[in-house]
């Protein structure tokens, strides 16, 4: 019998680094693409004299491609393999990103939707691919030590996006050009991943084959909170971001462009040094621990948001997005464990899950539409937080020692 190496990117033999750094640069490019969408939501809501919740149809347009297409991105997966949904998933973000050079032509709303449901296709094909990819290279116990390292780039991504696009599209630049170069680099990267060959990880795992019975995830309690949990993430998330910027210029008087540069390195800053810090407290403190401090964290830096205004609401703004970074690939992680052999279908129906990015910015655009007050939306924030907090508490620890 082989022995078994206890290391993050090695096991039974087998070393994951190469592939593991490649993976990961994915990371980063579509916590770009995430995180340039929460500039265009205030964007958009001057340049078309829109509401709040009609802004919010961007997030929709994304987030509610997740839902439609993680499906497919599974069969293309489980059919031609992680490589084939990589280059899939680039493909479609490039298209979508160039269609904003007509969008910018015709100055359409209705067009810039269409163009960002076809990125948002794309990213679905990548974060299928991805997320499940990183969590079986190396040993099973470093999983979310592994994937929270992986998301760390993802969170560089989250400053990259409002940082670039708050300097470029509130000082007058064509909103055509940041998405022009994104689409070229994600079409480079494309050519690369389909002339590289990717290690099938199911060598790692040495799934058993000899079973007939098909298992169905979802039927799994612990898999179907872990979905809850991860769906109610996301609308948090894409909630808060997407009204970051609104809550700072009106409850605490800080111009469109200033309020960008804070979400940029304040919020998302401190996203991705908890993604950093979290992947290394994993390696010696319980998961389920660590997600359940963030979890209170978060809930409680909402509650101040909710209560306060100014220079105290900026920031439990900043710690509630300390307390935001390690969710959602702690709780992904956790549900794929959950899932048992039966993981690309796993990694479907979770990333369908992402739809709740659609519904939270539009729920929480017509509160505040219809009250004028930027406080009240994020109870719904809170409420999601609180749950999470629940799935933690009640999770059994799956870590070894």
């Amino acid at each position: 019998m082989r022995k078994v190496e206890d290391g993050m990117f090695e096991y039974r033999g087998h070393n994951y680094i190469a592939p593991f750094l490649l993976m990961t640069s994915l990371f980063f490019m579509w916590g770009f693409a995430h995180g340039i969408l929460e500039v265009l939501n205030p964007h958009f809501q001057s340049q078309f004299q829109i509401s709040k919740a009609m802004s919010a149809l961007t997030q929709t347009a994304v987030y509610g491609a997740y839902f439609l297409m993680a499906l497919p991105a599974g069969w293309i997966i489980r059919k031609w393999g992680y490589r084939r949904g990589v280059v899939t998933g680039l493909s479609l973000f490039a298209i979508g990103a160039f269609m904003f050079i007509p969008g910018s032509m015709w100055s359409s709303f209705a067009f810039f939707t269409i163009s960002l449901f076809v990125l948002g296709c794309g990213l679905t094909c990548l974060e299928t691919s991805a997320n499940p990819y990183i969590t079986i290279l190396g040993h099973p116990d470093k999983a979310e030590s592994r994937i929270n390292l992986a998301q760390s780039l993802n969170g560089m991504g989250w400053i990259a996006g409002p940082l670039v696009g708050g300097q470029l599209l509130f000082t007058g630049v064509d909103i055509a050009v940041p998405y022009t170069i994104v689409g070229t680099l994600v079409l480079i990267v494309a050519i690369i991943f389909s002339q590289t060959k990717l290690p099938d990880p199911r060598v790692a795992y040495e799934v058993d084959t000899h079973s007939h019975t098909v298992e169905v995830p979802i039927n799994r309690p612990a898999f179907a909170f872990g979905m809850l949990s991860l769906l109610l993430y996301v609308a948090a998330q894409t909630g808060v971001n997407s009204f970051f910027i609104n809550y700072a210029t009106e409850k605490c008087t800080v111009a469109p462009k200033t309020a960008s540069l804070m979400l940029a390195f304040g919020g998302m800053g401190l996203f991705c040094v908890g993604r950093f810090a979290g992947g290394a407290l994993m390696s010696h403190i319980s998961p389920k621990k660590v997600l359940l401090t963030c979890a209170m964290i978060a809930a409680t830096a909402t509650s101040v948001v909710i209560a306060s205004k100014g220079l105290i609401a900026l920031a439990a703004f900043f710690l509630l997005y300390l307390g935001e970074s390690i969710m959602f690939p702690t709780i992904f992680s956790f549900a794929l464990r959950d899932a048992g052999t039966q993981t690309k279908l796993a990694s479907s129906l979770l990333i369908m899950t992402i739809v709740g990015g659609a519904i939270a910015p539009i729920m929480m655009g017509s509160i505040a539409d219809k009250t004028g007050n930027m406080s009240l939306p994020f109870i719904i924030p809170l409420l999601c937080y609180i749950v999470i907090a629940l799935y933690a508490a009640r999770r059994k620890s799956t870590q070894t020692t």
